[in-house]
C-alpha cells in the first residue's frame, strides 16, 4: 500500500473532531492537507498547491488570485487562508497534473532552520556516546534549501559529504515564551528533510563547529509536501529510512527520538541554562529534528556520497524525497 493511501486510511479512521481540538488548528473543520510549492510553464513564479491526490494538484492561486504565492505568506495569513484552501481542495477546480509541474520545497525562504544534533537514541547508541540532556542546537542557512527532487552538488571543498534522513517540522504562526502544552498549536505540519553533512568541515576542520559543515549550498532538500498536523496519525511514531542507489541505509522509527517536538519548541523559548527569552519563532520556520543511525561516517571503513549517487529519503505518512548527486 502506497504512503499516500496508508496516510489517508488513518484519516477515514481518526476522530476529527476531538483531533483538530486537540492538535491546535481551527476548530471549524478538519484540514488534512497535503501543501506543495511549485512552478509550471504557464505561470511566472512560484505557487502553492494542495494534493488532490498522488497525481493530481489543486492550484490554490487560480483558485483565489489574492491568496499569497509563497507558503510562507500563506502561513502568516493565518486560519483564513487555510480555510480557502480547503474550499479549493473541496471544489473540484483548477487541478493540475503533477507531471506538467516543477516540485519545489514547501518552504523556500523561512526566516530560520534550526536542526537538532543527537537527537536519536539510537543513533547515540551507534556512536557509544551518551544521549543528551538538553537538546544539541544549530543552524543551517535558508540558502542550502533545495525541492524535493533536485540535484545535491557536491562542493570541491569536502570530500567526506554524508546523508542524514530527518524528520522537519514547520512553524505555522509567530511566537515565543511558549508553553510545552501549547506547542503543537504553533505546529503547521510536518516534512521530509535531508541534512546533508560535510563530515571533514564538521568534525575536523573550523575549531570542529558544525553550521559550515552542515550549510553548503543544497544541503538541504525538503518535501515533497507540508503534511498538515491532523493528516498523521503520530508524527513520533513514524518509520523513517533512507536508501543510497536503492540500498537500505537508515531505517528507525521516529518514537526514537530524544526530544519530541513539543519539548523542542518549550527548550528553544524557555532554555533553563540562560534563563531569557532566545528568539521569536516565525511563520514558516523549520526545524529539523535529527537522524537515526547508519549514516556514512560511523560505518568501517567509512562511506561518503559520490558523484552519480541518488539519496532517497522516506518517511511514512509523508512521502519520498529522491535528490541525484553530482
Amino acid at each position: 500500500m502506497s504512503i499516500w493511501v496508508r496516510g489517508a486510511v488513518r484519516l477515514v479512521q481518526q476522530n476529527p473532531v476531538c483531533n483538530i481540538q486537540r492538535q491546535g488548528f481551527s476548530q471549524i473543520q478538519p484540514l488534512r492537507m497535503r501543501f506543495i510549492q511549485f512552478q509550471n510553464a504557464t505561470s511566472a513564479g512560484q505557487r502553492i498547491g494542495v494534493e488532490l491526490d498522488r497525481e493530481k494538484i489543486v492550484d490554490l492561486n487560480s483558485f483565489d488570485s489574492s491568496l499569497p504565492p509563497t507558503m510562507r505568506e500563506f502561513l502568516e495569513a493565518g486560519d483564513a487562508a487555510f480555510q480557502t484552501a480547503k474550499r479549493a481542495l473541496n471544489s473540484g477546480q483548477h487541478i493540475l497534473n503533477r507531471n506538467d509541474l516543477t516540485i519545489l520545497a514547501p518552504i523556500t525562504n523561512p526566516d530560520k532552520v534550526v536542526c537538532v544534533g543527537m537527537n536519536y537514541v539510537d543513533h547515540c547508541l551507534e556512536q557509544n556516546v551518551p544521549v543528551p540532556k538538553e537538546p544539541i542546537i544549530f543552524s543551517k542557512f535558508p540558502s542550502s534549501i533545495i525541492g524535493p527532487y533536485d540535484s545535491i552538488v557536491l562542493p570541491p571543498e569536502s570530500k567526506e559529504v554524508d546523508w542524514e534522513v530527518e524528520l522537519a517540522f514547520v512553524i505555522g504562526k509567530r511566537g515565543k515564551n511558549i508553553k510545552e502544552e501549547d506547542a503543537m498549536e504553533y505546529v503547521a505540519g510536518f516534512t521530509v528533510a535531508h541534512d546533508v553533512s560535510a563530515r571533514d568541515w564538521q568534525m575536523k576542520k573550523n575549531g570542529k563547529q558544525w553550521l559550515l559543515g552542515k550549510t553548503f549550498d543544497t544541503f538541504c532538500p525538503l518535501g515533497p509536501a507540508l503534511v498538515s498536523k491532523d493528516s498523521i496519525s503520530d508524527p513520533h511514531g513514524l518509520g523513517i529510512r533512507c536508501r543510497v542507489n536503492g540500498n537500505l541505509v537508515q531505517d528507525s522509527n521516529t518514537n526514537q527520538m530524544v526530544f519530541k517536538t513539543q519539548s523542542l519548541i518549550a527548550w528553544e523559548n524557555w532554555p533553563k541554562i540562560v534563563k531569557k527569552y532566545i528568539f521569536f519563532l516565525f511563520s514558516g520556520d523549520i526545524f529539523l529534528t535529527g537522524t537515526p543511525p547508519g549514516v556514512g561516517v560511523f560505518r568501517k571503513p567509512p562511506i561518503y556520497l559520490k558523484a552519480g549517487d541518488v539519496v532517497e529519503c522516506e518517511i511514512d505518512e509523508l512521502g519520498v524525497i529522491r535528490n541525484p548527486v553530482m
